[in-house]
């Protein structure tokens, strides 16, 4: 199976851009971690336009996909979590090229997780499950229960990719298996959402009750990255936090998770007076612990 496919990466190995080559087999006949392909070619490289690059191909009776990827985009997708399976491509591929062991030493990394990693990660899950548990909240009390349903259920993921971050490992595409045996707590409550026999609303309700909880337990661990972003200046205004390069990732969901952490007193504001004293501007910053 690799002869077939050697030429198609044979080239790539030659030039001086590429940094590494996996290949990952399909593991059984619907297996998401390679989409459905029987093998997957990942190709990371120094730069390249576009920064992600796609072909795919057919050899007998299967079929096998080629992805070139920068390592600017790989590092991008590893820190946001917006593409799990290369986690997986990662850590478990086959490691057919490797220039001054970067792909060795990445793999190290992941597994060691460095704690500085860990509270970026931790901040922008807690943030994206700030914003789909407060318009889950709204819906549910709109009784519109399906997407209410839908909105909790994304903000139960989050939470499960926050407990699977604070136990030192990067989410993987199995995430549920992992959080099962290091947050059995967690488990059981989106178990509990997504197969009981319950009505909707009852379930909804359930979830709500518990949510409360598991949110404010986890609160400190998920506002300590931008807590600590903030303390290197005095006073920010908004589109300072915005244009912040280590805040940048938080995205859409910023403001909404700056509202929440002022009303759990972890951000405070001060109003400072414009030219017009009926209007003053809002400027944050982080509040001392009590």
């Amino acid at each position: 199976m690799e002869q077939v496919l050697r030429p198609i990466y044979q080239e790539r190995a030659s030039q001086e851009s590429t940094l590494g080559i996996l290949l990952i087999g399909k593991q059984d006949e619907l297996s998401p971690l390679t989409d459905t392909f029987d093998n997957v070619l990942l190709i990371i490289t120094k730069e390249q336009v576009p920064s992600v690059y796609t072909k795919h191909y057919t050899y007998e009776d299967k079929k096998a996909v080629l992805h070139t990827i920068t390592a600017r985009q790989l590092r991008k997708w590893l820190l946001l979590g917006t593409n799990r399976k290369v986690v997986d491509w990662l850590m478990h591929g086959r490691i057919i090229y490797d220039r001054n062991e970067y792909v060795s030493d990445l793999r190290t990394e992941l597994r060691d997780f460095p704690f500085y990693g860990r509270k970026i990660k931790m901040g922008i899950e807690f943030a994206r499950l700030i914003r789909r548990y407060l318009e889950g909240k709204v819906f549910f009390e709109e009784r519109n229960h399906l997407d209410a349903y839908h909105h909790v259920v994304e903000s139960l993921h989050h939470l499960a990719r926050m407990a699977v971050i604070k136990n030192g490992l990067p989410p993987e595409v199995t995430i549920w298996a992992q959080v099962k045996q290091m947050e059995p707590q967690v488990y059981k409550l989106y178990e509990e959402m997504v197969t009981s026999e319950e009505p909707i609303d009852k379930r909804l309700e359930l979830l709500f009750l518990a949510g409360e909880h598991l949110i404010h337990s986890r609160t400190e661990d998920g506002a300590m990255h931008i807590r600590e972003v903030m303390a290197e200046q005095e006073l920010w205004t908004i589109q300072e936090l915005h244009e912040e390069e280590e805040l940048r990732n938080y995205s859409s969901d910023l403001e909404v998770f700056i509202e929440f952490l002022i009303s759990k007193k972890l951000i405070a504001t001060k109003n400072m007076p414009t030219k017009s004293e009926a209007i003053c501007h809002r400027y944050y910053f982080a509040a001392p612990k009590e």
